[in-house]
């Protein structure tokens, strides 16, 4: 049975079936004393049926998924027939207020999960949302972007080994699915744990609402509604889908400035040239090659590096590369995938390699 029968509750707030209502969920106070509060948009359908989550910026300068949630809340595109949408723009307000990842006593809310009542400030905030708000879902889609001064091509994170989570994953219809169980203390290994199938978007950079970023994001939680029935509509479908079990990042070999030869979702062969360094007088120092086959998954945007700095984010497609390869060759430019493409490349300064 679902967690969502007939009357939503967050706190001491309702929301009745057939309302759609904002709602505030008090989670800490400031130094003067002043509540501070998690804002919520609650879809509640006539029917009963799932509660899907969709919260943003749980790190506070993560706010292409405050983007997402903000175009759902403003458009209004899906009208459900069945079930309950917790739309939730920005979970770390506090880090929010300031442009920071963190939470005021400088720990990462995202490794505090499930929370204490009695632990520290980021530690009593957690329990706070776990407790009255994820607990009381049936799915979680958290959304997220790259640290600082990095990208990322749209990829899922979900631990697969769980057949719901993976059967909800895989509905998401995004092209690349990286199969893992994050972090200690991340929201979504700790709702999995909890029994709340959870899943996380990796998508664009720090400190901005990219357009194509915010068009797949809509496509991506369109089709986790249609595949759990929640509204009635043909799903979007994917150019590939790939499954990533092995990524690493591709390290810088010595300081200097990169000149780029991939952008964030190509496909690299083994052994061929990611980034070549150079000198301040554009001597060529060192050239960085793919340490195997697969799909650019991010990368950092600063060319300017030291020796061992993290340079393009690489994931090794489950049964190989070449399918992918293939689809992106056949593919229009006209395609999301595409367009994300292209956008994302005008974030980096990608040349031809002279040999």
């Amino acid at each position: 049975m679902t967690k969502s029968t007939h009357t939503f509750q967050i706190g001491d707030e309702t929301v009745a079936p057939g309302e759609v209502k904002n709602v505030s969920l008090d989670v800490a106070q400031t130094y003067t004393g002043q509540p501070v509060s998690i804002r919520a948009q609650v879809w509640n359908s006539k029917a009963p049926g799932p509660t899907v989550l969709v919260s943003g910026a749980i790190h506070g300068d993560e706010i292409n998924g405050s983007g997402i949630v903000r175009e759902i809340i403003r458009n209004k595109p899906h009208r459900l027939s069945k079930g309950t949408l917790v739309l939730v723009p920005v979970v770390n307000v506090l880090g929010f207020e300031q442009h920071n990842r963190y939470m005021p006593d400088r720990r990462d809310l995202n490794r505090f999960f499930p929370g204490k009542l009695d632990g520290s400030l980021t530690s009593r905030f957690a329990h706070a949302f776990f407790d009255e708000i994820v607990r009381r879902c049936d799915f979680v889609i958290d959304l997220h972007s790259a640290a600082w001064t990095r990208t990322n091509f749209p990829n899922v994170r979900a631990d697969l080994s769980a057949p719901k989570v993976a059967a909800f994953a895989h509905s998401l219809g995004c092209e690349i699915l990286v199969d893992d169980k994050g972090p200690k203390g991340s929201l979504r290994q700790e709702a999995v744990r909890a029994g709340v199938p959870t899943v996380l978007l990796e998508a664009g950079e720090v400190n901005k609402v990219e357009p194509r970023v915010v068009e797949f994001g809509l496509r991506l939680i369109t089709n986790g509604l249609i595949g759990l029935g929640m509204i009635e509509r043909k799903p979007y479908a994917p150019i590939y889908q790939a499954v990533i079990r092995r990524n690493s990042w591709i390290r810088a070999h010595s300081g200097g400035l990169l000149d780029f030869h991939v952008a964030p979702g190509d496909v690299v062969e083994k052994g061929e040239p990611v980034a070549t360094n150079m000198t301040l007088l554009g001597e060529e120092q060192s050239v960085v090659n793919a340490p195997y086959g697969g799909i650019v998954l991010g990368m950092t945007t600063l060319p300017a590096v030291m020796p061992g700095d993290p340079i393009i984010h690489l994931g090794q497609v489950v049964g190989g590369y070449k399918r992918v390869a293939k689809a992106i060759g056949e593919a229009s430019s006209r395609t999301l995938h595409e367009r994300m493409r292209s956008e994302l490349q005008t974030n980096v300064y990608v040349s031809e390699r002279d040999d």
